[in-house]
């Protein structure tokens, strides 16, 4: 391998910012749901993976390609947002604790199941 997918590299760091949103969710939310944070993470992105091929068959909606393109620079910055946004998720529970972030943590379960999608699909066309 002389050079490492863009892709699942965007996939391991969405990946490791959602570990970051179910640890400070946690910790800081209303009381300490570790294992319940755990759980929709794993289901929703693993969920997302397996089920939006799917959805995207029934509707008759082309594939989707991988998010960041050899073609076209441009969209590994672009790309960039979605650690990013995860990230800045994962800062909310700090500066407002004690409130249910069950929402917070689905959004960037769904957000990492995106992206492991890109990495999947970049990796096959490979």
């Amino acid at each position: 391998m002389k050079r490492i997918e863009p892709n699942l590299l965007l996939a391991l760091s969405t990946g490791l910012a959602l570990i970051l949103v179910v640890v400070t969710t946690s910790f800081y939310g209303a009381t300490v749901q570790l294992a319940r944070n755990l759980a929709l993470a794993g289901a929703c992105s693993i969920g997302f993976v397996l089920l939006n091929p799917i959805l995207q068959r029934r509707l008759k909606r082309p594939a989707r390609p991988p998010m960041i393109h050899r073609d076209s620079p441009g969209t590994a910055a672009w790309a960039g947002l979605f650690p990013m946004g995860v990230i800045l998720a994962a800062a909310v529970p700090i500066f407002w604790p004690g409130h249910d972030y069950g929402l917070l943590v689905i959004i960037a379960a769904v957000w990492f199941g995106v992206t492991l999608e890109s990495a999947i699909t970049a990796v096959r066309r490979a």
